[in-house]
């Protein structure tokens, strides 16, 4: 049953990856016109722009690993397969 339950919280597809990051955009998005609200101003708007930054970074990163773990799967049923 928990390993059911752990299966929920993997990302297994690009569709759920983009899925996610959009969510992390929404959030930071918010949370940015929050700052712009409590501090107007250039301070505000580099706030703002480290709330979005940060999802860019997380996308990449998301996608990135995504990447890493298919062809890691690749090789090891490559080798399953050679041996």
């Amino acid at each position: 049953m928990w390993k059911k339950l752990k299966r929920l919280f993997v990302i297994k597809t690009r569709f759920e990856a983009f899925l996610i990051i959009y969510a992390l955009g929404l959030g930071a998005v918010s949370r940015g016109q929050e700052y712009l609200a409590t501090y107007p101003g250039i301070g505000g708007q580099l706030l703002f722009l480290a709330c979005t930054g940060s999802v860019f970074l997380a996308g990449a990163k998301i996608l990135d690993c995504l990447k890493y773990e298919r062809a890691e799967r690749e090789a090891q049923l490559a080798k399953s397969i050679d041996s």
